[in-house]
């Protein structure tokens, strides 16, 4: 049979468990009381046994005042100049200068600069009115304006996208602003159709011919004509020429066996 814990056992893990964190919190003690703090500092439990006060840094073993502007606050920071601007002010070298706002401007919501209102945009110094043009208007961020569907910037103005026949207009800022339908491509300022060959099928593209031959066709003189295939060989992965079957190899125009096969 188990018998119970005596009650001065149990309570013996909890008496060392207290001794040694008084025995450490003398040794800390000892070790502050050791240390000398100077004037407009504190004590402290790690690095040197005392920071400054705030306004004050450390020069070897004292705290001297942090020269501050006018217009100015000390920080926290413990490098640098170790004192910013008041809201409204900017830093130039060692002082504080009051941020001048210009007509139709605001001081922004760091106060540290300055925004021009809706319908207006900075130039050297100034808010100068955006005025969009004839079938423009105010883009979104309110600082510069944009044309209509349908037109497009030029210099200062908004004009006319002209779409040619067999195109549809693509709204966009670049290129003609319009494409051409399926079927047909740009050429210069006109959609012209593509002529594709008997074989073939129009190709979405740009470049090349606008179209291409279908499979076990190859393009000839803007024709698509049949690829021919030797004896031992098939239509490769592009379907436009052949390859040998194994164990045949190209040989000229047909397949024949490696030697000693």
């Amino acid at each position: 049979m188990t018998s119970a814990r005596q009650p001065g056992l149990r309570a013996l893990p909890a008496l060392v468990l207290l001794s040694v964190l008084t025995w450490t919190s003398g040794i800390e003690a000892a070790q502050a009381s050791s240390v000398t703090v100077p004037e407009n500092a504190r004590a402290t439990g790690y690095g040197r046994g005392w920071s400054c006060d705030r306004g004050y840094r450390t020069v070897e073993d004292r705290c001297e005042p942090i020269p501050i502007p006018a217009n100015a606050f000390a920080t926290l920071s413990a490098y640098g100049r170790q004192w910013d601007c008041n809201h409204g002010y900017r830093p130039v070298e060692e002082a504080c200068v009051e941020i001048v706002v210009p007509a139709n401007g605001y001081l922004n919501s760091s106060g540290d600069g300055w925004s021009c209102d809706r319908g207006f945009r900075r130039n050297a110094g100034t808010c100068v009115a955006v005025a969009p043009p004839v079938n423009g208007y105010l883009n979104t961020a309110g600082d510069d304006w944009e044309c209509r569907r349908g037109y497009r910037a030029s210099e200062d103005a908004c004009v006319e996208i002209v779409v040619p026949a067999n195109a549809y207009p693509t709204y966009t800022t670049y290129g003609s602003g319009w494409e051409c339908e399926r079927g047909y491509r740009e050429t210069g300022t006109t959609c012209s159709a593509v002529a594709v060959p008997e074989n073939g099928h129009f190709k979405e593209s740009n470049y090349g011919l606008g179209w291409e031959c279908n499979r076990g066709f190859r393009p000839v003189n803007k024709t698509c004509q049949p690829v021919q295939v030797p004896d031992n060989a098939h239509l490769d992965y592009s379907g436009s020429d052949w390859a040998c079957n194994r164990p045949y190899r190209k040989g000229g125009a047909g397949c024949v066996l490696p030697p000693g096969g």
